[in-house]
């Protein structure tokens, strides 16, 4: 496949592995981008700017092939210290930089006098304008089916996808609900570029989370998501469990909640020591719409190629279906 994103990112194939926290590590990242697409590693998965250095050589030893990193930046009392992470990224030669959160106008500045490609993922397409005009090469839309946080306007893809592509100039990679080949078809015909999954790849064999994890979300269906800190305006997609349900009935009780309140619930250390230990009801674990699509744990290689044959067959038949 050969789109704007393949030759942008010099990978063979236009799907990009999320950003995701927790999961997004050197083993992922390497199996995803040796599979022809584009791994990414999280940088504030690791705990210092340091480690993270040595996650990039380790994902390095992994494969030849292009891979990125994921650097978010969020509103925080205490701040990791962005700026260093930045450093370590550009020091270690990265090639290409995901930006996510709040004003990325500095890092996608130094990222790009450095040479670097850039993508920046957003969930509106006015923010999609702005990262354009600070000159990102290329933008990840989420849709409101997307794992994380979709933001607040609840606009799905089928919509969201098609306003960003006619509005911008760079390439869009859609992200949200997808996890086969009917889905990056689909992308493709509205006009995208490529795309991102996160969901999906938390679901393969080299994903570093718990199996007991993964059946969890092989056995999910569509319905099976929830969204937390709607009352809080900061609305967050997660997987149906003892924590969310818990989550959204203390926000739904009269007079709502705080987040002081379930802080305790929500805390990123006990999402993590979830994933690790494969405590389903343990906390809050991320996922997407797009489980009621996953059905087993292939390789990455084998996802990909998978994908790859369903996308062609599936725009073949809809072509002949037009021809007929």
């Amino acid at each position: 496949m050969k789109t704007r994103i393949t030759e942008l990112l010099g990978i063979r194939y236009p799907i990009i592995q999320g950003g995701m926290m927790w999961v997004g590590r050197a083993q992922l990242a390497a199996a995803v981008s040796n599979a022809g697409g584009l791994g990414i590693v999280t940088a504030l998965t690791q705990p210092t700017p340091e480690a993270l250095g040595e996650e990039i050589a380790r994902c390095r030893a992994l494969t030849d092939r292009p891979f990125g990193v994921n650097l978010t930046i969020l509103p925080s009392i205490n701040p990791p210290p962005y700026e260093r992470y930045l450093d370590v990224i550009l020091e270690s030669g990265v090639r290409v930089l995901e930006t996510a959160g709040n004003n990325p106008r500095p890092f996608i500045e130094r990222a790009k006098a450095a040479g670097v490609k850039v993508i920046h993922k957003c969930v509106a397409v006015r923010h999609a304008l702005s990262a354009q005009r600070l000159g990102v090469d290329a933008v990840s839309i989420d849709g409101f089916e997307c794992a994380g946080h979709p933001g607040e306007d609840d606009i799905p893809g089928l919509v969201l996808i098609p306003a960003a592509v006619r509005r911008l100039d760079v390439p869009v990679i859609a992200s949200g609900g997808i996890a086969d080949g009917r889905g990056l078809a689909a992308a493709l015909a509205l006009g995208a570029e490529g795309v991102n999954m996160g969901t999906r790849f938390c679901a393969t064999r080299e994903a570093p989370i718990h199996d007991s994890i993964k059946a969890a979300l092989v056995g999910a269906s569509e319905r099976d998501t929830r969204l937390i800190f709607r009352s809080m305006q900061n609305t967050a997609r997660v997987l149906r469990n003892t924590i969310s349900e818990e989550v959204v009935s203390m926000e739904r009780r009269p007079g709502g909640t705080t987040f002081e309140e379930i802080r305790p619930l929500v805390a990123g250390t006990r999402g993590r020591a979830a994933l690790e230990a494969g405590d389903v009801d343990g906390g809050v674990i991320t996922a997407g719409q797009c489980v009621g699509l996953i059905d087993d744990v292939p390789s990455c290689a084998d996802l990909l190629e998978r994908m790859v044959a369903e996308a062609r067959d599936h725009i073949t038949a809809a072509a002949q279906r037009l021809a007929a």
